[in-house]
């Protein structure tokens, strides 16, 4: 069996070793054989709890070796259901070593070390299964048993390719295989071809695929059957390794998405592929392996150069990675086909070059370290002649950020890191070698010109050269030390080599190179010495250990002897020994040192010079001690000759030293010594680099340094002496001149921030170390250092002048004037470290913050820099901020910064600290689960608008400075937290630091590939950014790194051409798809220049006559009327969904048993190409929900209800345009939540329309007022519902699914069309028939649309504006075709880069239409052009109205101002007037008035004399203009309501809200009586007095602060404040006779007070650490319990424990009545878990409900006298509230799923109710159980109660 030609194609592995003998193969455990259903042949089953302890062995013997070495190794098994199970493979590699690769389901994450790798297995389970749909969408946590519907699979595993990525070894063999439980097994093969088991042998031949060319069929007795017409993709799963699939972040095996054709891999025996220069990669390989930019450009190759094979190692240089957002790019599986390419590796020329730069591509998920915490950028390098760029072979230069790549570090400034004992000369002297933390720098000692040898993923601990300085060697520290060789001249890396080994301390190579001996502690923590073979290392040759010793010998430096590569000599505390190599082993002998054996040997040399060719007894070996001490050894007799002594100098006066001698006493540490033919160099404690002769006679020349010198290297030629202290300094002496030259300095601990003066090109950094040193940033040279005693947080530099500011640790801020070299101020106002210090660009103002959030504000303009204001607890505590908590934007005008939480981000006025604006990240961020909060903010130029905010879930948002809106955010910026972020002044890059890592960004992520990546700092990157002069980049963290930025200039880059991009959807009959009309200018009636490529015909294009230079058009698309199919447009019965009459829950009595199983729906969401959110109000933005509706419920049928909706209280503020009046008919509705109110003013009743389940954005009304349209998102995902109202009889008519949101809806003046308007997400306009609601004809534009309105009068005429400018519409029909005519008018010049908001009609001929900066601009309607434009408002203007010669704006300033604009009558179209020039015409604001809040709809009559107004407060106003009066018609909460409670007597009710209200209302008129208002405070609980007097009346809210404010009604004042509490109160109530409030606070602490006086009577720390959910108090004697006590009240805490308490408080006594405990599992969800709620059941006290996480959903009834739970009630949801009736035995149950349910408890009978559109926070029945209130978010109904 020498030959391996008897392995082709394949081998059959159970036929191989026979294994149903068992002679060649073992089983151990339950191991059987079966029939399989659906292979309908034999297999193996293997099971077992223990996967180890079942299994299948091949072969039996572990000293025997399958021997195979087919390429892939193929496995047909199928893991079983809920279950793990486990495959080892041990594998031999050409270097002999075994490596074992495993796979399993049990894995959670991908592992390595050198001889073993650990993948994850993600099992596939059955097509179109809730399971795959699952694992498509999800990132993480897919690991886990097998599903139930896993299938039988075939896993194809390419060995050579595991090998050489993670372990950069060559495959050989598979040697053994081990199948452990549980699975079961048809066969194993393996084989050199890549084959496909979806494929038939007819199909093979069909497509002429022959396995000669690497591919084919899988062989009959390996394939599964699949049945005649059959699909095999459909019945089995196909995984290969590696995955083209959804990538995970880790490495895993998993299933593959179906592939059109087979791949064809040829057979490689190279670790990496061998092909020149360009290669094409699949998607894992692009995640995982990388070739890393070459900082030095690569030389140039000649054109005719041959290919190159391969051979070497190259150097692991900076990493640029690609990275593309899925949130913002294009459609995910779309992105998958663009960058995913073939298996094939095809050549490229080498002068093909197009990447622009050569550089690596590294997942930024994945990195490849085996440290204990993961590193980005650590990559294995492969052989290849020159840097190679990876990337798809489809990828266009259009798609990916240019140029490729964009930086190239330039210069380092640092030293050091790991060690200052090791820098290098050349040969020549010329060239300095020294390491900066990971990085290798090579330094030109004339120029100070640097370059970077790259690819340690650790510090740097010792460096060698060899004798000719070709060869360097180095190694770095860790807990896995890695020895690198590189080429000295070309920098390149030429071997690398791993050893189990740690703390690799030193480095030596022979003269001639071919030895390289390495000192490190091996894992026992024993010195190891390696020696490696490095003879053909430049050949291309590998490194071999030639000898290895372990020993208990201290070794502090070791050296090859330069005359002998056999040879070393080392020594360390208390020895000096002589090493040698012979046959394999490593001896050494240790020298004599008679009474000195007790010293501490520091260094060693040999005296070098002319003594090459000396005999061995001649030489000398000089040794140095920290005790001061110098030993001159005979080499050959291994002897001391001579001991001298280094003694520090005797001062004889003040400013004479005596010449530096050896003598006798106390000796100063030398650390290095340095031999050269004339002379010796010693580096010593003290801080001098001195010469001595080599009798060591006296000192000739000595330097002395700042701090101790830890290395002295003697040059070449003996003329110069390098010197490195170990406070970071680098320099040399000249022996000849007597010069020193200063080569580095560095900080010598974490740079923590810096600063640019971009005038003198000079940087000031703040560091660790306790100094603030300020460099020139082209030579590097420090210029100035300042040190303090106080460490330094953050700097600053002056925009303009030469001064810079300091923020330290003890809250100073100091002021420096560089030129004056003189402290201008020293300010002490903080009293916490500064985390941020920054000028305004202007220079007029400086800015600080502190740890214990305060900020102050500085007057930059005068010398002192005097304090302006400061302001307390206004930015969010702690120093996980600094240095960069400030921002400022580029005009000067804002300030932002996070505060005064973590997840708050303020902007405020940069000249007053004024809050302008604050942005709640933790709901911004809706892709978060969990509570995210805010990391970085930086502003973008003050042109954009915009602030970008790094999270806590590696998110960077882009917010609206304006608005606070939302607009667009990238995920998965870097795989550890976002630390500093900066934008470049043209908008076009944003820059990003993450752990180690530097990504520059496309800004507006509009590319393919948005990001390049790059590494090379060892520490996290404390603070990034551009140079002033955005030609550069500095980063800070170990050191810091300065890089070129070579971004392209704007005008290269830009296109002249600005297309309008307006896409169609065309009506039933035709079949043209969304086509994009790309716009280019039309003139005279020409034809384009330019014109899509449809795919199918296109749409006809009906070009107007009218003047369109400046317009882009739309087409007029001939509709039918035949019903609808692309897109469908569903009319649907409301009434025809037949319901169940009534359901049950299982009531359980004595007895506990599972709740109803409820099942569990995945929800896939597919992503395209998000929109971005418009920066204006005025659109419609749904308020961001977590919540679904429960599919599952069962609303009762009509009729049937136990409760009936009687009120709704308040309105929907965040809605638009939601709110419709006709004075004529008398028709007022407006919506709240998904609820369309109607309401009656003259008697106050309502009447709901219920049919959304989403929030409702606009509503419209008929003329004649017959005829409600309603519009609210679709539920899961579908799209918006669009319902049609019969307002007579309260029905819904009709129902439309159009679009994905609705922003606006509209019916003609003859009520004979009906308008829809698409939201952002999908701006398009739908035309509907007003009788049969059917889709006539719509019209898609690039812009999203803010406003939309028919003409009042003339026929078929509309209009719509929005981002793009105006659209002037007309409606041609003719017959049963609709065409639609759009012409498309950008706003006028004189009003700027505006977005129209509003319109509305004055006349048939003149449109007004308002803008986002406060404009109204006045249109000609028939030449369709602007005539008149003034400034109405300062702010944005949402709503226009107008009525007769009067218009109304409204806008987010909150004026409602009325403009009489008669004069516009007078205007000629063809005149052009901007009011507030002397034109002579005007409007005239006759009247204005400010409401509560921003204005969002408006109904006035005719006559504009009175109208209804909303605002988004949540208030509609009812306005009369004639008397200038403004009166509240209805109120609601603008913010979450925390709580609702009726009084005892039910006369009136309060309700508390997030916004920090109290608010007390009347009943049953359901009108506001007072509002209590607390500012900057929540309001958590509220809670009556039990007296029922008017005069005594009190109510009580429990507030964030901590406090308790009483209020007493009669008085309308607050009557008392207390403060029990430091932390947010989250329950409270009166006792039940009123003595004293029970309140508790969110640590758990239960605060008894007097209402009295105020006093805190007693706290009750039983609950401590767990929030109290709930408290209770009832009037109950409990002597039948067994304790004194006239009432009992209990507390229910987070922790699932109750407590119950009997209470006598005038006798003051409080006794612990009972405490229930309820067992939970762990709890596994993103979000946060149920509540735990508990009540006194009202007809029995001494029944306890309790509800909360646990082990099943119930509601259990405890019995406080049996000491036991009686009763359970299941439930198919966890319960977010709870509440029960002393009606008719009634539990009220609210739950995230949006659904009320209200239960029977005696029956367990229940109905759901689904009139919310959010999660139920709060359900409250009144005292005598008739009424019952219920919250969701701000939605408040009010129930009457009938019965079950």
């Amino acid at each position: 069996m020498a030959s391996k030609g008897w392995q082709h194609p394949y081998v059959n592995i159970f036929k191989h070793v026979r294994v149903e003998d068992w002679k060649r193969s073992a089983k151990e455990g339950e191991v059987s054989t079966c029939t399989d259903k659906r292979l309908k042949c034999s297999v193996f089953r293997i099971r077992g709890p223990v996967p180890a302890n079942s299994f299948i062995m091949i072969p039996k013997n572990i000293n025997q070796s399958l021997g195979l070495t087919g390429r892939f190794f193929y496995l047909l098994f199928r893991p079983t259901p809920g279950k793990y199970f486990v495959v080892h493979l041990d594998v031999s590699v050409e270097e002999g070593q075994v490596v074992r690769i495993s796979f399993s389901n049990m894995f959670k994450e991908f592992k390595s070390t050198a001889t073993w790798l650990q993948f994850p297995f993600l099992c596939g389970a059955a097509k179109d299964s809730v399971y795959e749909s699952t694992a498509k969408s999800a990132r993480h946590g897919l690991v886990g048993p097998a599903p139930t519907s896993v299938r039988w699979t075939c896993l194809t595993l390419d060995l050579q390719y595991a090998l050489s990525v993670y372990l950069n070894r060559c495959y050989s063999q598979l040697k053994s295989i081990k199948l452990c439980a549980n699975m079961a097994v048809k066969n194993m093969f393996t084989s050199n071809l890549l084959l496909d088991p979806g494929l038939s042998f007819s199909e093979a031949k069909l497509m002429g695929l022959v396995s000669s060319e690497g591919t084919g069929p899988v062989p009959r007795d390996m394939s599964f059957p699949v049945p005649k017409g059959g699909s095999w993709h459909d019945l089995y799963d196909h995984i290969r390794f590696p995955s083209e699939g959804t990538k995970l972040p880790f490495d895993s095996i998993q299933k593959d998405p179906p592939r059109p054709e087979a791949s064809c891999v040829s057979d490689q025996r190279r670790p990496i592929r061998e092909e020149p220069c360009f290669v094409s990669l699949s998607k894992p390989v692009q995640d995982r392996v990388s070739l890393i930019q070459q900082i030095t450009a690569p030389k140039s190759i000649p054109r005719n150069q041959p290919p190159m094979v391969v051979t070497e190692i190259p150097e692991l240089g900076l990493v640029s990675t690609h990275h593309s957002d899925d949130s913002l790019g294009q459609n995910t599986d779309q992105h998958q086909q663009e960058t995913t390419s073939s298996e094939q590796f095809t050549p490229r020329p080498f002068w093909d070059t197009d990447d622009g730069g050569v550089h690596v591509h590294l997942h930024p998920e994945d990195g490849f370290s085996q440290h204990g915490e993961e590193s980005e950028q650590e990559v294995v390098c492969t052989p290849v002649p020159r840097p190679v760029h990876l990337s798809s072979s489809n990828e266009s230069r259009q798609q990916k950020l240019l140029p490729d790549p964009i930086l190239r570090l330039n210069r380092i400034i640092g030293f050091g890191g790991a060690t200052t004992k090791y820098a290098l000369w050349s040969k020549s002297g010329d060239e300095v070698v020294y390491p900066c933390h990971a990085i290798i720098v090579s330094m030109k000692i004339s120029s100070n010109q640097q370059r970077f040898f790259i690819g340690h993923t650790d510090k740097v601990s010792a460096l060698a050269f060899n004798g000719n300085t070709t060869l360097l060697a180095s190694a770095q520290t860790g807990s896995h030390s890695v020895v690198r060789v590189w080429d000295y001249h070309k920098g390149k890396c030429l071997a690398m080599s791993r050893i189990h080994a740690h703390s690799l301390s030193s480095l030596s190579f022979s003269y001639s190179g071919g030895i390289l001996c390495g000192v490190g502690k091996d894992s026992h923590n024993k010195t190891m010495v390696v020696v490696w073979n490095t003879m053909n290392v430049s050949k291309g040759g590998e490194v071999s250990i030639i000898a290895k010793a372990h020993t208990d010998v201290d070794i502090h430096t070791m050296k090859v002897a330069f005359f002998d590569d056999t040879r070393m000599v080392s020594c360390g505390r208390d020895n000096i020994r002589l090493w040698r190599v012979r046959n394999g082993t490593l001896r050494s002998c240790p020298v004599n040192l008679a009474e000195y054996h007790s010293l501490d040997f520091t260094d060693v040399a040999f005296e070098e010079g002319n003594s090459f060719h000396q005999h061995l007894d001649d030489r000398t070996l000089f040794a140095s001690s920290r005790s001061g001490y110098i030993f001159e050894i005979d080499y050959s007799r291994v002897v001391v000759r001579n001991v001298r002594r280094l003694l520090p100098a005797q001062q004889q006066h003040a400013d004479h030293r005596e010449k530096q001698t050896f003598n006798s006493g106390p000796g100063i540490a030398i650390n290095s010594i340095s031999v050269s033919s004339s002379f010796c160099a010693t580096g010593s404690e003290d801080g001098f680099l001195r010469l001595w002769p080599l009798d060591f006679s006296a000192v000739f020349l000595e330097a002395e340094h700042e701090g101790p010198v830890s290395l002295v290297s003697v040059s070449s030629d003996s003329l110069q002496v390098l010197a490195a202290t170990s406070t970071g300094n680098l320099g040399f002496l000249d022996v000849s001149s007597r010069g020193y030259n200063t080569l580095m300095r560095s900080h010598t601990d974490t740079v923590l921030g810096f600063s640019v003066d971009g005038i003198r090109r000079h940087l000031t950094s703040a560091s660790s170390d306790g100094t603030v040193r300020i460099w020139n940033m082209d030579s590097l040279h420090q210029l100035y250092d300042f040190a303090s005693e106080d460490s330094p947080c953050s700097v600053a530099f002056h925009p303009s002048e030469q001064v810079f500011s300091c923020g330290f640790s003890s809250g100073i801020v100091r002021v420096f004037d560089i030129s004056a070299a003189k402290l201008l101020a020293e300010h002490k106002q903080h009293r916490g470290e500064v985390v941020g210090l920054a000028f305004s660009p202007d220079g007029e103002f400086m800015y600080s913050a502190d740890s214990q959030g305060s900020l102050a504000l500085y007057n930059a303009s005068e010398e002192d820099l005097n304090v302006i204001r400061v302001v307390c607890n206004v930015v969010a505590r702690g120093t996980e901020h600094a240095p960069d908590a400030l921002a400022v934007s580029s005009d000067s005008r804002c300030l932002a910064f996070i505060g005064p939480s973590e997840y708050i981000v303020t902007i405020a006025d940069s000249r007053s600290l004024d809050e302008l604006l604050h942005v709640d990240v933790s709901i911004l961020d809706v892709q978060s689960p969990r509570l995210d909060s805010a990391l970085r903010v930086c502003f973008s130029p003050a042109s954009t608008e915009h602030l970008l905010v790094a999270t806590s879930s590696n998110k960077i948002l882009w917010v609206s400075t304006k608005t606070g809106r939302l607009l667009r955010e990238v995920s998965k910026v870097h795989k550890h937290q976002c630390s500093s972020l900066a934008v470049s002044e043209d908008s076009r890059f944003l820059l990003t630091a993450g752990h180690n890592a530097v990504k520059v960004w496309d800004y507006n992520m509009q590319l393919h590939i948005n990001s390049q990546m790059f590494i090379g700092h060892s520490q996290p990157i404390r603070q990034v950014g551009f140079t002033p002069d955005q030609l550069g980049v500095v980063s800070v963290g170990d050191a810091i790194f300065l890089w070129d930025f070579l971004a392209l200039p704007v005008d290269s880059l830009t296109d002249s051409r600005s297309p309008l991009v307006i896409r169609h959807t065309p009506a039933p009959k035709s079949v043209q798809p969304h086509t994009e009309v790309n716009g280019v200018r039309l003139s005279n009636g020409m034809p384009r220049r330019t014109a899509p490529l449809p795919s199918s015909p296109p749409p006809r294009l009906d070009i107007s006559t009218l003047d369109l230079v400046d317009q882009g058009v739309l087409g007029s698309l001939s509709i039918s009327d035949d019903p609808p199919t692309v897109p469908p447009a569903s009319v649907a019965d409301p009434s025809s969904d037949p319901r169940p009459s009534s359901s049950f829950l299982r009531v359980t009595e004595l007895t506990h048993t599972s709740p109803l199983n409820s099942s569990l729906t995945d929800a896939v969401e597919l992503k395209g190409k998000k929109p971005v959110r418009p920066d204006c109000y005025r659109h419609f933005i749904p308020r961001f929900k977590t919540s679904t509706l429960d599919q599952a419920a069962v609303a009762p049928q009509a009729g049937e209800e136990g409760i009936k909706l009687k009120a709704v209280i308040g309105y929907n503020g965040n809605g638009r345009s939601n709110m419709v009046w006709s004075p004529d008919r008398g028709l007022f509705a407006y919506s709240c939540g998904c609820v369309v109110v109607v309401e009656y003013l003259h008697t106050g009743s309502q009447r709901h329309l219920q049919g959304h389940s989403e929030e409702i954005s606009c509503l419209a009304v008929t003329h004649d007022a017959q005829t409600v349209a309603s519009a609210a998102g679709g539920s899961n995902g579908s799209r918006s519902l669009i319902c049609i109202w019969d307002v007579q009889n309260g029905t819904c008519r009709s129902t439309i699914s159009y679009h994905r949101g609705v922003q606006s809806l509209a019916f003609s003046r003859d009520d004979r069309f009906f308008l829809s308007v698409g939201d952002f997400s999908e701006p398009a306009v739908a035309l509907w028939s007003s009788k049969t609601f059917q889709l006539l004809s719509s019209v898609s534009v690039s812009g999203p649309l803010h406003d939309a309105a028919f003409s009042p009068s003339a026929a078929g005429q509309l209009a719509c504006v929005g981002r793009q400018g105006a659209f002037f519409c007309l409606i041609h029909t003719q017959g049963s075709d609709v065409d639609l005519k759009v012409q498309r008018v950008k706003a006028p010049s004189e009003v700027g880069e505006v977005e129209l908001t509003a319109l509305c009609y004055h006349t048939d001929s003149v449109l007004f239409t308002a803008t986002n900066r406060g404009h109204v601009c006045v249109w000609d309607v028939n030449t369709q052009r602007c005539f008149m434009t003034w400034e109405a408002d300062e702010g944005e203007i949402g709503v226009l109205l107008c009525r007769g010669n009067h218009l109304l704006t409204g806008s987010n300033t909150r004026w409602l101002r009325l403009w009489e604009v008669e004069a516009v009558r007078g205007v000629k179209p063809q005149e052009k007037v901007c009011i507030g020039e002397d034109s002579g015409t005007s409007v005239v604001l006759e009247q204005e008035i400010m409401l509560d809040g921003t204005t969002v709809s408006a109904a006035f009559d005719t006559s504009m004399d009175m109208g209804i107004v909303g605002t988004t407060a949540g208030t509609l106003w009812y306005i009369n203009w004639s008397d200038c009066s403004s009166i509240r018609l209805v109120s609601g909460h603008k913010t979450q309501v925390n709580d609702v409670v009726f009084s005892s007597d039910e006369r009136q009710f309060a309700t508390c809200s997030e916004d920090g209200s109290v608010r007390v209302w009347s009943a049953p008129s359901n009108e506001l009586v007072v509002q209590f208002q607390v500012l900057n405070q929540a309001c958590g609980c509220v809670c009556w007095s039990p007296s029922s007097s008017t005069e005594s009346a009190c109510v009580a809210g429990g507030y964030s602060d901590g406090t308790l404010r009483i209020f007493r009604l009669s008085s309308s004042e607050m009557e008392m404040k207390l403060h029990p509490h430091q932390v947010a109160v989250t329950a409270i109530q009166y006792s039940a006779d009123g003595h004293v409030i029970l309140s508790a606070g969110k640590n758990g602490l239960v605060a008894v007070s007097s209402p009295m006086n105020g006093a805190t009577i007693r706290i009750i720390r039983d609950h401590k650490g767990a929030p109290i959910t709930t408290i209770q108090c009832v009037n109950e004697q409990c002597k039948n319990l067994e304790l004194e006590g006239k009432e009992m009240w209990l507390a229910a805490s987070a922790d699932r424990r109750v407590s119950v308490w009997a209470a006598d408080w005038l006798n003051d006594k409080c006794d612990l009545l009972d405490w229930l405990t309820f067992p939970a599992p762990a709890y596994i969800g993103d979000d946060s878990p149920p509540p735990s709620l508990a009540a006194f059941c009202p007809a029995d006290p001494g029944l306890v409900v309790y509800t909360g996480y646990g082990v099943e959903k119930e509601l259990s009834f405890y019995s406080l006298a049996k000491k036991q739970i009686i009763k359970t009630i299941a439930l198919p949801d966890w319960a977010t509230c709870l509440s029960l009736s002393c009606h008719s035995q009634l539990i009220a149950v609210g739950s995230k799923g949006r659904v009320l349910k209200l239960i029977k408890s005696s029956s367990g009978r229940f109905q759901d109710f689904l009139q919310h559109s959010d999660s139920l926070q709060t359900c409250r029945f009144s005292p005598s159980g008739k009424l019952l209130f219920t919250v969701a978010y701000n939605e408040i109904l009010l129930w009457e109660v009938q019965d079950l």
